[in-house]
């Protein structure tokens, strides 16, 4: 009896495009096989009105031909395929150079033939849809038993993602990684006092399995959202055209370090590659070791490593290793986020592992990791607990959540908002406050902070959708930080 051949494996289509890439005489060459699977829940009052759950897969071959970059991707996973796919890389390679002026070069790694897989407890697409949006409905349901006070809006939602990625390179390279993310969280809107004001929760987006959701923190969560967003209806407007000193609570500062600190030491940014969409950056590379970025108290710290970040994963689109490193360190600007070209063009032996692809069809670009702020030391003249910040603030306001941000091109001059406000008067927190803003310069901010909170308070915070590129790629990472106290700064209520 014949026996049918073997069928062609992710490794094996693999292996035929770094042999295709070598024939073709290119100095370097990668590819990626990746399967992306997302599922989405969005409930809105008493009905479940958006559910997604799609899957998209295919690879990626770049090529290094004289110095000069060429990409093609394909969803077809066929030997044919694969030798088309690294020709057409090749020719677009041909062209690339016609126009570069300068050679690209790369920074050393080492060959890793590995395989990474993001430690879960439950794979969060075994759980049925009904068990989520019966959660989701509940959610939206005890919401709504505010209603007659002034809840008149409610939504909730569950977001998972699997990524499956087949790495190899003609360093020698073979990697094979699986990420898992889940996200949960919800909100309303209160309506009343000629005004419309929400309130918001959300366990932060991890990469971690459904043992995340946790249906008792979520549920435990509702009394406070629905009551704080009816207080924000009824609460004055913030003071406008002061300063006065902000206690930031971690889920509003993140968005702070990462619009301020995250994407300014992209190194990419700061040589120019990327320039007309969210701008280059300030913090360039003659300041490396002498911009006092922040007080020196505050240390930011970049980690692909940490446990359940969302960035984390044990190798980078590049095949670098995930690594931990700082970036300001005692207040000054210490490193960047490099990829290998970034990297070799510093003058550094190594990439720090920040290359990251949105897809199978997107070229890795240097993207934020996990970056946050470490935690003030115990016995530290500047660190303080969130409680011991309050009682020694005399008049501030004490800001939780995100809301509405703008940044300029360079990431110099910012302005946030947040979730929730509160007036701090006397060491004692007397009231909410809503539409609130402030403004600053960025390292103007960073060198205002006089109080650290400490680990006990740390929070693992951050974004699935941040966008950078065009066309846009969409990234996620962590932003772990703890409580800060920052005076002098800028605010005015939003019109």
């Amino acid at each position: 009896m014949v026996q049918a051949p073997a069928p062609i494996t992710t490794t094996d289509l693999a292996t035929l495009a770094i042999d295709a890439i070598a024939r073709a005489g290119c100095e370097y060459g990668d590819v990626r096989f990746c399967t992306y699977r997302s599922q989405n829940l969005y409930a809105r009052d008493r009905s479940l009105s958006q559910l997604s759950d799609n899957v998209s897969s295919g690879f990626g071959v770049r090529v290094l031909l004289d110095g000069a970059w060429g990409f093609a991707a394909s969803p077809y996973k066929t030997p044919a395929e694969v030798e088309r796919i690294v020709a057409l890389a090749v020719e677009i390679a041909k062209g690339s150079r016609l126009s570069q002026q300068t050679r690209v070069q790369l920074a050393p790694v080492q060959a890793y033939r590995d395989t990474y897989i993001t430690p879960i407890e439950i794979d969060p697409f075994t759980v049925p849809i009904t068990e989520k949006a019966e959660l989701l409905l509940h959610l939206n349901e005890q919401l709504l038993t505010y209603s007659e006070h002034g809840i008149k809006k409610a939504y909730s939602f569950l977001r998972f993602a699997r990524e499956d990625k087949t790495f190899a390179s003609t360093e020698g390279s073979l990697i094979q990684q699986t990420i898992y993310r889940s996200y949960p969280g919800f909100g309303c809107t209160a309506i009343a006092n000629g005004d419309a004001q929400e309130r918001n929760y959300e366990r932060p987006p991890l990469n971690i399995g459904y043992e995340h959701i946790n249906p008792a923190d979520l549920l435990s969560q509702v009394e406070r959202v629905a009551e704080e967003a009816l207080e924000k209806v009824y609460a004055p407007k913030g003071p406008s055209g002061i300063r006065t000193t902000l206690i930031l609570k971690p889920t509003n500062l993140w968005l702070t370090i990462h619009e301020s600190v995250g994407h300014p030491t992209e190194l990419d940014r700061v040589y120019g590659y990327e320039s007309n969409f969210a701008g280059t950056s300030f913090a360039t590379t003659d300041k490396l070791g002498k911009l006092q970025y922040a007080a020196p108290w505050v240390n930011f710290r970049a980690d692909r490593t940490q446990p359940g970040g969302r960035g984390t994963t044990g190798y980078d689109d590049e095949g670098v290793p995930s690594q931990s490193w700082h970036l300001v360190k005692d207040g000054l600007l210490v490193d960047y986020l490099t990829d290998r070209e970034t990297a070799y063009r510093l003058g550094r032996p190594s990439s720090n592992g920040s290359a990251y692809a949105d897809s199978w069809s997107s070229l890795p670009m240097v993207r934020i990791p996990n970056l946050g702020l470490e935690p003030g030391p115990d016995g530290g003249s500047n660190t303080a607990t969130l409680k011991e910040m309050i009682a020694d603030t005399e008049d501030g306001i004490l800001i939780d959540g995100v809301g509405s941000f703008s940044i300029d091109q360079q990431r110099r001059n910012f302005q946030f908002g947040g979730d929730a406000f509160w007036k701090v008067e006397k060491g004692q927190v007397v009231g909410m406050l809503k539409d609130v803003t402030y403004h600053a310069m960025t390292t103007d901010f960073w060198n205002s902070v006089d109080a650290i909170g400490p680990a006990s308070e740390w929070q693992q915070c951050g974004t699935n959708i941040c966008g950078k590129g065009e066309p846009m790629q969409l990234a996620q990472m962590s932003h772990a930080c703890v409580p800060v106290r920052v005076r002098g700064i800028q605010i005015g209520g939003a019109s």
